[in-house]
């Protein structure tokens, strides 16, 4: 049995509009990370993920549902934590990003009601607005606050991410297994 639990009415809200959700959506910047960008001295940007995050990202893809990146800004960095959790797809450096995803839903066959989308600032909301589940970490902005479905208990960049994916997780049904799954061992033993 799990610990963690949300209130029946947002879980029915985070199951989406259409026929459950395919894909959920999630900005880099304020979401995954803190929000802050630290540059040096030789002009890279430097960026801390949660690895609370980067796991929910990999069990939203386990129970099939595809984790998508859409982000305003391109960096190595983001590349490299994109490539090690296995992610398939990603946008870098969407000016707009709903003509970033609008390619993606029609790959997936994937209407907005079976789109979740997190985000915290304005370019975020042609997205939040159109998802059939929004979610939104504490330090969004005001506008996007008021377009949630969701605002997270965690901060970006420290299991705001998780939080979305757990709570789409058990909206899905899938919560309880995949737990259920890494309760034993790596090779099988319960």
């Amino acid at each position: 049995m799990a610990a963690l639990t949300f209130p029946p009415e947002l879980l029915v809200r985070a199951q989406g509009t259409g026929l459950g959700v395919k894909l959920a959506i999630f900005d880099v910047d304020g979401v995954l990370t803190d929000g802050r960008i630290y540059i040096g001295g030789q002009g890279e940007d430097v960026k801390a993920f949660s690895t609370l995050d980067g796991h929910g990202l990999k069990l939203l893809q386990a129970a099939g549902i595809a984790p998508v990146i859409i982000t305003g800004r391109d960096s190595p960095g983001v590349r490299r934590r994109v490539a090690d959790l296995g992610l398939a797809h990603a946008v870098y450096g969407a000016k707009d990003k709903l003509a970033a995803a609008l390619p993606l839903l029609a790959q997936f066959g994937a209407s907005w009601g079976e789109v979740a989308a997190m985000g915290d600032d304005w370019p975020d909301l042609p997205l939040l607005s159109r998802a059939g589940f929004a979610c939104v970490p504490p330090g969004a902005h005001a506008e996007v606050k008021a377009v949630a479905h969701h605002i997270t208990a965690a901060p970006a960049g420290y299991g705001a991410a998780r939080e979305c994916c757990d709570l789409l997780l058990m909206a899905a049904g899938r919560y309880e297994a995949l737990l259920a799954q890494h309760q034993g061992t790596l090779d099988g033993t319960p």
